[in-house]
């Protein structure tokens, strides 16, 4: 499914097939998506939108970060839209 928020196009992942992806981020962002090292950002509940959009940045190295410009290096763009569907229905800390 294809979504038009502002000028720019997105497409829904499938948050089974992110659940299924998400084991190479949980080792630092935490197995729900919430770290229990303050250095790292937490991902649970996180918006979509940004999500997505934080990976491609990682991912063409608009976003400086060693360790994630190499996670995010062999990803596709939906395996990108996978994981942000799946850490983003994830309830966030606050919500805990």
């Amino acid at each position: 499914m294809l979504w038009l928020w502002g000028s720019v196009a997105m497409a829904a992942g499938d948050i089974a097939a992110g659940r299924a992806k998400a084991a190479m981020c949980m080792s630092c962002h935490g197995a729900q998506g919430i770290s229990a090292v303050p250095t790292y950002p937490n991902l649970a509940g996180q918006k979509e939108a940004y999500l997505v959009k934080a990976m491609h940045e990682f991912k063409d190295g608009t976003r400086k970060n060693a360790t994630m410009n190499a996670m995010v290096a062999a990803l596709s763009d939906k395996d990108m839209d996978n994981l942000a569907a799946y850490f983003s229905s994830l309830k966030s800390a606050s919500c805990k």
